[in-house]
């Protein structure tokens, strides 16, 4: 194999490596301290694993669904099983579903479980993540950095627009359930904006990170994680953030 074809090789496996980040680490931190996790500082957790563990945690991130997909609770349970495993098409959702149950478990052993629910916080926030629902393909990998900074710069500034909506999570079967939404509606605007060719505004991001944020209060919730009053009423919360 000559240099060229090495270059060439290398390239390849980056591409097939997938989507390597989602929202920014303020973006992610946000969402979590608006849905009352307690615990809002390890929201950045998954992302930083990534470093040292490489594929074996990015490919948790994402999933890389052909155009047209519609998920349904199968694809999403299908998953779980390549929790943690080298997958380039990505298993998104059977890493939440995965990490939400090793959380549980931990706690009905008498473990310390935190650190499971800290990387489900961080997959529930990437199921909003609209690039993070569709092919990797030359669209995804020019507008990938851009979108994820969407709100990024200014989301910490004590204007936060994530509002909080009501949702019922009280077994698997409901978390499924809700995936599903939150995941349909995240690909079908992936799709949107890539046909359309553009970034996401800045109303839509933020109308995704209040999909995720209600999702993830749903799930703190159903799983009896340590939660925080974000001073929310009826449903809905805009929590400053400016002065952590």
């Amino acid at each position: 194999m000559n240099r060229l074809s090495v270059i060439i090789f290398i390239v390849c496996l980056c591409f097939l490596a997938g989507n390597a980040a989602a929202w920014h680490d303020e973006t992610h931190i946000s969402l979590a301290r608006a849905a009352g996790y307690a615990k809002w500082y390890n929201a950045v957790g998954a992302d930083i694993a990534k470093i040292k563990a490489g594929a074996i945690e990015r490919h948790n991130h994402y999933s890389n669904n052909p155009a047209g997909t519609i998920l349904t609770p199968e694809i999403m349970l299908q998953q779980v099983q390549r929790y943690n495993k080298v997958d380039p098409e990505g298993h998104l959702y059977g890493a939440i579903l995965a990490s939400v149950r090793e959380y549980m478990k931990a706690k009905d052993e008498g473990k310390y479980g935190e650190y499971h629910l800290a990387y489900a916080v961080h997959y529930l926030g990437d199921l909003s993540m609209p690039l993070h629902h569709i092919e990797y393909d030359a669209f995804n990998r020019a507008r990938h950095s851009e979108i994820e900074e969407a709100v990024n710069e200014k989301i910490l500034d004590g204007s936060l627009q994530i509002h909080l909506y009501p949702v019922t999570v009280r077994s698997e079967a409901d978390l499924v359930r809700e995936m599903v939404r939150v995941g349909n509606l995240s690909m079908r605007l992936g799709e949107r904006i890539r046909s359309e060719d553009r970034l996401l505004t800045a109303q839509e991001a933020y109308e995704q990170l209040s999909h995720s944020a209600s999702l993830l209060r749903a799930v703190l919730e159903y799983t009896g994680a340590p939660r925080i009053d974000t001073g929310g009423k009826g449903g809905e919360a805009s929590v400053p953030l400016a002065h952590f």
